[in-house]
């Protein structure tokens, strides 16, 4: 563990001017003007199981998410699947355009593995239909100038994977997960030159194996997600040493990871322990696979926290997993650039009370969790707009693991349901705010290459079913077609792409008022909806319906007629 004084020194040097108000100092609260490298890419994101729907079609196995909420009452808020959810597996040209209306230089999205894999087990099938989708759409992306960057494992395991090896918790899941990226290197590395290998795992495994809150459902506390989370960083590490060793050098593409963290701030800076409680929070929440990945093991406090509390809890050996000295040489190095997805921010201060609760992750951490009631709430449960939180967590992972190439792979805000659904101007606040914060980073020596901002449209939020609406586009979901509406942050997206920046004040101001135009000519696109979509139900449905029963009593007439004459 680190001394208390180089922990305090640490966080002194990385974040500037902490003497002044944490609430609203004047580097923080100004607002700066200028624009983003040349070549730096924007996008935004989505991923497999929350858009595309279709999840029986054309060969495709379950996944464990379709077990999730295909298992009974109460998974998912409102109990909705992802059986259709934005049908973007029948919507590729339609999504297409919707990107070329954005003006984004690439797109994020995930491949299916059970598309791909339906029993997840290579030598077993390999779904042709799923390889031709994944073709077509990324060669619909190329003609239309948008970069692909492909997410290799967002959550959705196959579920045969789960029920005969236990998923995550089982070490075999590194050998087929390998089979898994080997085959959509051969099939799409000619054309994909940025891949992802697992999208926040830190959720994936904590939601999934520590709460139960997620698929696959396990509550196996303060062990499960540790030990989970353990073989996708081997399983991360031998992916990418495969795309190294056989296919680098013909594809000349790059190989990373996409973590998600939110910024944790010491409640008190003149207490050492919150301090040392902060730092600790970003190791757990950050450190947990980035170290290992850049320094080749687990950040030593978690190692000393959670061994501390294993023996307490009578057990003989940690709870958290020891790399060997061979596997901790095998994980260093093995990513070309680091995913970095943020939401909000936390103040952080040491717990001064022994927990009663038994092993747990949060547990192990001994710290709690405070926000500021002056902080905008977003619509997500606990999410707020701290834009200056961004810029410090890029500045600790450039300082932490030595100035890594950084894509943003996810930022973004969800709908407040109180609010105009299309007017989000909110929305356009917190990109103008977090953007430049990047922007601001990028400005201290931050090696950020692009952002991504989440999410292309509204989709499926897991837990939470329909009910965030992350998206630039808004999905009449109760319509068979599955509409989408441009909200105003698309306008605003936009300019900000298209001046690569913030040019000047009356331009950005510009950009906001031109935006919020918008909504009222596409309010009343929505709103014709319902009547458009009954009309949609008459023509289809009730027309032909009337007519083919207006022919069979014609035919049943004609009939009787002939009947009565012979």
């Amino acid at each position: 563990m680190k001394p208390l004084w180089a922990v305090t020194v640490w966080w002194v040097l990385l974040v500037p001017r902490l003497e002044a108000s944490r609430r609203g100092s004047p580097e923080e609260a100004s607002f700066y003007y200028g624009v983003f490298p040349p070549g730096f890419s924007w996008g935004v994101g989505s991923s497999a199981y929350q858009t595309e729907g279709a999840w029986d079609q054309d060969g495709k196995g379950p996944s464990i998410w379709d077990a999730f909420t295909h298992s009974g009452k109460g998974k998912v808020l409102g109990d909705d699947t992802g059986d259709s959810a934005c049908d973007s597996y029948y919507k590729v040209q339609e999504d297409t355009l919707l990107l070329r209306e954005l003006s984004v230089n690439h797109y994020r999205f995930s491949l299916s593995w059970p598309r791909l894999l339906p029993t997840g087990v290579r030598a077993e099938r390999v779904n042709e239909k799923g390889i031709q989708f994944y073709n077509d759409f990324i060669n619909a992306l190329l003609k239309n100038n948008i970069t692909p960057i492909v997410t290799l494992h967002h959550w959705d395991l196959p579920q045969l994977l789960q029920v005969t090896y236990g998923g995550w918790q089982n070490a075999s899941m590194i050998e087929y997960f390998g089979n898994y990226s080997d085959l959509c290197f051969e099939a799409f590395g000619d054309r994909v030159k940025h891949w992802i290998t697992f999208s926040d795992p830190r959720a994936m495994v904590e939601k999934g194996y520590e709460t139960g809150h997620h698929a696959p459902g396990l509550r196996l506390h303060g062990t499960g997600l540790y030990k989970a989370a353990h073989h996708v960083i081997k399983a991360h590490a031998q992916a990418w040493h495969s795309y190294n060793k056989k296919w680098r050098r013909k594809q000349q593409g790059l190989v990373g990871i996409s973590l998600n963290c939110d910024w944790g701030e010491p409640m008190d800076f003149s207490d050492p322990k919150d301090i040392e409680a902060a730092e600790r929070y970003l190791q757990f929440c950050l450190g947990w696979f980035a170290n290992p990945i850049y320094a080749g093991d687990y950040p030593q406090v978690m190692k000393d926290h959670i061994g501390e509390k294993s023996a307490e809890q009578g057990l003989r050996v940690s709870r958290l997993p020891e790399f060997s000295l061979q596997e901790k040489s095998y994980v260093k190095g093995t990513s070309d650039f680091l995913g970095l997805g943020h939401f909000t921010t936390r103040y952080i201060a040491e717990r001064k009370y022994l927990s009663q609760q038994g092993p747990s992750y949060h547990n192990d951490q001994d710290l709690i969790q405070l926000v500021d009631p002056n902080w905008p709430e977003l619509g997500s449960q606990g999410l707020y707009s701290v834009p200056w939180g961004f810029r410090r967590l890029l500045n600790f992972a450039q300082t932490q693991y030595g100035d890594p190439p950084i894509y943003v792979t996810e930022n973004g805000a969800s709908q407040k349901l109180h609010c105009t659904q299309l007017c989000d101007e909110w929305r356009i606040r917190y990109l103008k705010g977090y953007i430049n914060e990047m922007l601001k980073a990028i400005k201290d020596g931050a090696n950020i290459k692009g952002y991504t901002s989440w999410s292309l449209l509204d989709q499926f939020e897991w837990e939470k079913g329909y009910a965030d609406r992350y998206g630039f586009y808004y999905v009449e979901f109760n319509v068979r077609n599955k509409p989408r509406y441009p909200k105003a942050s698309v306008q605003y997206y936009k300019e900000i792409i298209k001046a690569n920046g913030f040019p000047n004040p009356r331009e950005v101001e510009t950009w906001h008022l031109k935006a919020l135009e918008t909504c009222s000519t596409n309010n009343q696109m929505l709103a014709t909806e319902p009547l458009l979509s009954h009309m949609h139900f008459a023509s289809e449905v009730v027309v032909p319906t009337v007519g083919s029963l207006c022919i069979l009593i014609a035919a049943l007439l004609l009939l009787l007629l002939l009947r009565s004459h012979s």
